[in-house]
């Protein structure tokens, strides 16, 4: 059980008066403290005093303890004792976190410790697309039409998931910012009301599936290729029916990242993905059910998936099933963080369906050779979002935590940095290779083999600066510079569909589609660096409130 050291001044002390508190406290013997200097316990609470002018200055008690802020009410105490009474059942629930992760740690450490961190929370991110480059391998062996169909299904299962990414950053960043200040209950509230917010979208996008799928893959596919509208429509149909599971699986698997915990995660989407594999193939290849058979194979794996998650939730000490209203001042703390991310990923996923749609407008054979493409790349791409994640996950305690230093938050995205310039390179020597040496895994169509191979240069470019990109607007989404990652990544989608348009109307086809990507890509990495590398930026400015920071107060 864990000692907690009450603090019985609670006025701002000068700097040398605290150094004489610290020696006298350590000069104490055994029969006036009635134990071990060596048992004094890891953290000592201080109350500050909520005054408008007062001052804290954390004074060196022992090297072995952890001065935490709690900025509340002084605990009761009674008989005399020293022993701390909770005044009130809505005191709330201090935790303790670990805040000191990577602060005191170097360079090359850090680099281990982040490995460490993003090795498990890797096979996190693939699970998704890996589930839709199993459905696309298996489907383009029997069918090349069924192969096309899954063109547009990608725009309604897979790019509009992307819009709900809101939900999963907002958790991560409020989960990790709320365990900096250890208080379990504003954790435990906020997992809820997302929880709550995740079921709510996933019925609505139920419905959506259900009455207007159909209209949204004709206005996408057009006229010409209304003969793959059928197949793909029996697949979004399918799909649709996990919508809820999908949406309360990310906010529940985001609160473990954002606890830093990613082996728990990892363990439930293995098992789904094993799932997805074993349904595709008996249902695909033995029993014949073509598309409808991965569809349904993949729905029951994104269910398993969600249930696996809150239980991994529930194991940590949080309730996963507890689901509570957002009240207004709720729903506009969430609105806050979500309405600039949900900009974000609504750029970039308008963006993909823009070159998927001038790639549908090039026949069934482009379109086929695409799918094949956008499905490595994206398989490829979340190999980096682990990076992102690391920075969500880690900045905050940085940034705005009991050891907010900023010295050790550049350290941190210099890390992020290398690793993943190492990790791009890698990746996008694989990433071609898989194409280049190995297209029969996808299809056996010499003319579609032959479109996929015109985009490789292209496909090596965009690939191979993500992970970098990933691991920057991590980093200002854990600061929280919200305003600049939405207008940015506004301005990034606007000139890169003008771009589309001119190279659709030109004639330039498929190729010319994935040079534009390039420059999407490269656009975004020098306007994140050069945002963080500001003397203004999160990491150089020791004004929080320029960034907002009131924006995720505590419930």
């Amino acid at each position: 059980m864990q000692v907690k050291t009450p603090v019985h001044h609670f006025v701002s002390l000068p700097t040398t008066h605290l150094k004489l508190l610290s020696q006298s406290l350590t000069s104490l013997n055994e029969s006036s403290l009635h134990f071990q200097p060596s048992f004094l316990p890891s953290r000592v609470y201080i109350f500050t005093p909520k005054q408008p002018h007062s001052r804290f200055i954390t004074p060196c008690i022992d090297s072995r303890q952890e001065l935490v802020d709690v900025n509340e009410e002084r605990p009761r105490e009674s008989g005399g004792n020293n022993t701390p009474v909770s005044s009130s059942k809505e005191e709330e629930e201090v935790v303790v976190a670990k805040t000191d992760g990577l602060a005191k740690q170097s360079l090359w450490n850090q680099i281990k410790e982040i490995i460490m961190f993003t090795g498990p929370a890797t096979g996190i991110w693939i699970c998704g697309p890996l589930m839709s480059l199993i459905d696309t391998a298996v489907i383009g062996q029997g069918s090349t039409l069924e192969l096309a169909a899954l063109g547009p299904r990608t725009v309604l299962c897979d790019n509009i998931s992307y819009i709900f990414m809101f939900l999963s950053i907002s958790t991560s960043n409020m989960v990790a910012t709320s365990l900096t200040k250890q208080v379990k209950n504003v954790v435990q509230h906020q997992i809820s009301i997302l929880l709550f917010v995740g079921l709510a979208c996933g019925f609505l996008m139920i419905l959506f599936t259900k009455f207007f799928g159909l209209q949204a893959l004709t206005a996408f596919a057009g006229p010409k290729n209304a003969h793959i509208l059928p197949a793909a429509n029996t697949y979004v149909q399918i799909r649709g029916l996990a919508w809820p599971a999908v949406l309360i699986g990310w906010v529940a698997q985001s609160a473990s990242l954002g606890m830093k915990d990613s082996w728990g995660p990892l363990k439930a989407l293995a098992a789904s993905s094993a799932v997805n594999a074993i349904g595709d193939v008996v249902l695909c290849t033995f029993l014949g059910y073509g598309i409808a058979g991965a569809a349904w194979a993949t729905m029951v794996s994104q269910v398993v998936a969600g249930y696996m998650m809150i239980m991994s939730l529930n194991k940590k000490g949080y309730n996963g099933f507890a689901l509570s209203v957002p009240s207004p001042s709720d729903l506009l703390e969430i609105l806050g963080l979500a309405a600039p991310v949900f900009v974000m990923m609504m750029s970039k996923v308008a963006f993909y369906t823009l070159i998927t749609y001038f790639a549908t407008s090039m026949g069934t054979l482009t379109l086929a050779a695409h799918q094949v493409m956008v499905q490595t790349f994206l398989m490829c791409s979340v190999w980096g979002e682990p990076l992102s994640q690391t920075a969500q996950s880690y900045m905050p305690e940085f940034l705005y935590g009991i050891t907010r230093n900023l010295a050790k938050a550049r350290i941190l995205l210099k890390s992020l940095v290398i690793i993943g310039g190492i990790l791009g390179l890698f990746l996008a020597i694989v990433g071609t290779s898989v194409p280049l040496f190995f297209p029969n895994f996808f299809t056996s169509d010499q003319m579609i083999i032959t479109e996929m191979h015109r985009v490789l240069v292209p496909y090596f470019l965009a690939l191979s600066v993500t992970p970098c990109i990933l691991s920057l607007e991590g980093t200002l989404l854990a600061g929280r510079d919200l305003k600049f990652v939405s207008l940015s990544m506004c301005g990034c989608f606007s000139l890169g569909a003008l771009a589309l348009l001119f190279v659709g109307t030109k004639g330039y086809g498929l190729p010319g589609c994935w040079y534009v990507l390039v420059g999407f890509q490269w656009a975004r990495c020098f306007l994140a660096l050069q945002r963080l590398l500001a003397p203004t930026g999160i990491l150089f400015s020791e004004n929080l409130s320029q960034h907002n920071t009131e924006m995720l107060k505590a419930a």
